[in-house]
């Protein structure tokens, strides 16, 4: 499927991922909707199928455990799912933002659909940021997202975005305090409790830029950092997810390749690698793997890239290399 440029929007500067339609600041949830393609319901239908009988006549019969769910505005087919499926519409992801950007610091800066509109997701500035040794900086962000095709439940993400390579990493927090809610679509989603139940505060965010600060002071040498990507790239639970993206997102490349490629952006060839915060350090491994795979893994086309860094086998390997270099710590 080739990406859907009309369905995606943002202010600033183009995102990583080059997609979308140029907003100017402050605009209202209104025009969100129509410039980033989310100004469509979500429909559905009961499910029917056609059989022949002894006579030779087409018989419409209904199969009432199932509905199809399409797009209101041009009635593309988006999944067929259980009765007792709750959608989430388009709309409801922009408005869960109305609130954060009319009343606190919070700024829309993307938002759209991928894969024809079985995923929609919007993507805020929360105004918190970080600075690192060598004006190493990274912004705060709020990603909510959801799926009509059963890959993924409503998630409420807290995520950083390191400045001088766009390099996205979902916050998740050695404490086990985590910076995500999930909903599933068996529950109806209530946007006032998601918010709630995050929290919507400084807290992930303070101890997330403590985490990093303390990865930029911790010193590796070139056999702990090939030890590192060993243990993230070969790990039994990676190679289950690199072996299913050559079936599925066809962006897998073997695992030596990948960690040969990772080790040079992380010895000098990586944006920002000569930073101090990141030069010989865990946090330079880090932002190496989230590099790789946020601009360098193969992918089919920028919507796969984003899909996969964001929900798919690219955000399991970040998670992977965030778990491996908080270990370093101990």
């Amino acid at each position: 499927m080739a990406h859907l440029i009309e369905t995606m929007a943002y202010v600033g500067e183009t995102p990583w991922h080059g997609l979308g339609n140029e907003l100017s600041p402050k605009q209202p949830i209104e025009v969100w909707a129509k410039q980033a393609g989310l100004d469509w319901r979500i429909e559905s239908s009961d499910v029917s199928y056609m059989a022949n009988n002894d006579k030779g006549h087409n018989l419409i019969l209904p199969f009432a455990e199932q509905k199809v769910l399409y797009r209101s505005d041009n009635f593309e087919p988006l999944s067929v799912v259980s009765q007792r499926y709750q959608e989430v519409q388009p709309r409801e992801i922009l408005e869960f933002y109305r609130d954060l950007t009319e009343q606190s610091d919070f700024e829309l800066e993307t938002a759209g659909v991928l894969k024809g509109g079985r995923k929609l997701w919007a993507l805020a500035r929360t105004g918190q940021s970080a600075t690192l040794k060598g004006k190493d900086v990274s912004n705060g962000y709020l990603l909510l997202a959801t799926a009509c095709d059963g890959t993924l439940a409503t998630t409420a993400q807290f995520t950083s975005i390191r400045v001088v390579c766009n390099n996205t990493l979902a916050i998740s927090l050695a404490d086990g305090s985590g910076g995500v809610v999930k909903v599933p679509h068996s529950t109806s989603f209530d946007a006032d409790k998601v918010k709630q139940q995050l929290g919507v505060s400084v807290k992930q965010w303070n101890q997330h830029s403590y985490e990093m600060k303390q990865l930029s002071e911790r010193r590796v040498t070139q056999a702990e950092a090939a030890n590192y990507l060993s243990r993230v790239f070969n790990d039994q639970d990676n190679n289950i997810i690199l072996f299913n993206s050559a079936k599925k997102e066809k962006d897998a490349v073997p695992n030596a390749k990948a960690m040969n490629k990772v080790m040079q952006m992380f010895n000098g060839q990586g944006r920002g690698a000569d930073l101090d915060a990141a030069r010989d350090t865990a946090y330079g491994l880090l932002c190496s793997i989230t590099e790789y795979v946020d601009h360098e893994r193969r992918a089919m086309n920028t919507d796969n890239r984003l899909n996969s860094a964001w929900f798919g086998a690219g955000a399991k390997l970040k998670q992977k290399g965030l778990e491996e270099s908080l270990l370093m710590l101990a």
